[in-house]
């Protein structure tokens, strides 16, 4: 087993800071409550319609923000999907758990590029308490449905804590959304497909079966308090959507749009139908009043090409996934149910490392200490609220098509990245300048000097792998 596998929580803590530690973990237990937690894949900030998108529609989304709690400064913990899941389920920074790129490039760096770049772990840590593992000891029944992408056979969900698995595994996107899901077109050729599905017909549609066996799912709880992980491959490659939406949405597109990829939009179209779907049927079982449901994305936009046309547009925030700039890791984040504010907007930064907590208070249990998270339930009920946290974290020391290696790091309104091909910083204003163009660091050079130190005591508190020159 890997150095970087033999850890435990607890040392975590006692090298962090105990009001982290502290936070994380309430001082009583309150009534459990069902919790729905749906993520999306690849879905950037600007998508929706409640943040502006230009193009798409998704009034079951934009509803539900209404009548939740929005938040505009939502993170992931990293540019991309694995990553950013692993901090779901643990409640620990992708850097900290040594997980900072998919699974399937984990153990094989680049070669012919300025730095080598590390290998990673490959799976998520069986040692760790996930949230399914943490309220499954509290009595719920643990489901999870969709993309997994968090480790091998022997590491599936459920060998972390969930009671059904229908559809994770080590892959990270489908061959197809339209039945059998299956085949070789894309991913250099590998053959995948998505198991436990049979019996679909032709022209069904990935994400409309997938949340099917997701309400079977809640149905067979029969009065039981459940946890439900529903995680929908949408809007990851390969871009399809259902023929007459994208023929719709092709119609519609016009000069100045920020958004003009129609199967996109279509695509997100079947996502947001898939959440109305969801909320309506908790509401038909009269569980809506006790279900925390809880929305958001494992990363920015994909701004790269699919099929010969570029996927998504960030603006006004800078560039998409992979990135460290806004565009590659500010992301959705809606909450409705109980404790939950009805029309509430939260400004406060928050980061995935934070639904560990969080998930696993609403469902009634308790959640292990972690350095890296605090729960949002006090924002959920006051919206206006703050976390006392100084700093958020990111660490990418990988290529993408977006950057190349780099960390970053967010203080109230500064932003300051550091770039270690050739160690230049970048510091931004995000206040005045949320799109982040123009570097401010020569006019500030106090102020980026803070944030370098911070970023680079973080790292060494994290024990965050670094690259090296080649």
């Amino acid at each position: 087993m890997p150095d970087s596998q033999r850890f435990s929580r607890r040392s975590f803590c006692t090298a962090s800071l105990g009001l982290a530690a502290s936070a994380a973990a309430p001082a009583s237990r309150p009534a459990p409550h069902n919790v729905v937690f749906i993520l999306a894949d690849d879905l950037g900030w600007a998508d929706l319609g409640c943040y502006g998108a230009d193009l798409h529609e998704t009034p079951h989304l934009d509803a539900m923000a209404r009548a939740g709690v929005r938040f505009t400064h939502a993170y992931s913990a990293s540019p991309v999907c694995s990553p950013t899941r692993a901090s779901i389920h643990t409640g620990l920074h992708p850097a900290r758990l040594h997980m900072t790129i998919w699974r399937e490039q984990s153990q094989l760096p680049p070669e012919n590029k300025p730095l080598r770049t590390p290998k990673t772990v490959e799976d998520l840590p069986q040692k760790l308490t996930t949230v399914a593992e943490a309220l499954h000891s509290a009595g719920q029944l643990t489901f999870h449905v969709g993309k997994w992408h968090l480790g091998g056979p022997d590491n599936y969900p459920e060998n972390h804590g969930f009671d059904a698995n229908i559809g994770g595994t080590h892959w990270g996107a489908p061959q197809s959304y339209f039945y059998p899901y299956r085949g070789n077109r894309w991913f250099g050729g590998e053959p995948r497909y998505v198991p436990g599905l049979y019996g679909g017909k032709p022209g069904e549609f990935l994400t409309d079966r997938l949340t099917s066996e997701a309400l079977r799912l809640v149905d067979t709880a029969a009065g039981r308090p459940f946890f439900l992980s529903l995680n929908f491959h949408n809007p990851h490659t390969p871009i399809e959507g259902k023929p007459e939406q994208v023929e719709r949405y092709q119609s519609r597109i016009r000069p100045g749009l920020n958004h003009r990829n129609a199967a996109y939009a279509a695509m997100l179209q079947t996502l947001d139908e898939n959440v109305g779907r969801v909320l309506l049927h908790l509401k038909e079982r009269k569980l809506a009043e006790n279900t925390l449901v809880v929305f958001t994305s494992d990363n920015g936009g994909y701004i790269g090409k699919n099929q010969g046309q570029v996927v998504t547009n960030n603006t006004p925030l800078r560039s998409g996934k992979g990135s460290l700039y806004e565009g590659g890791v500010r992301v959705p984040l809606i909450a409705m149910g109980p404790g939950v504010a009805q029309g509430g907007v939260c400004r406060q930064p928050v980061i995935s490392c934070d639904l560990y907590p969080t998930l696993i208070t609403a469902g009634g249990g308790r959640p292990e200490p972690t350095p890296d998270a605090l729960p949002l339930t006090g924002l959920f009920r006051n919206p206006d609220g703050r976390l006392e946290r100084e700093a958020l974290y990111f660490h990418y020391p990988h290529y993408y098509e977006t950057t190349t290696p780099v960390s970053a790091v967010r203080a109230g309104r500064w932003k300051l990245l550091e770039y270690f091909e050739d160690g230049r910083t970048e510091l931004y204003d995000l206040e005045s300048d949320p799109g982040e163009t123009r570097d401010i660091a020569k006019e500030n050079p106090a102020q980026a000097a803070e944030l370098l130190a911070k970023l680079k005591a973080w790292r060494i508190q994290v024990d965050a792998q670094v690259p090296t020159r080649a």
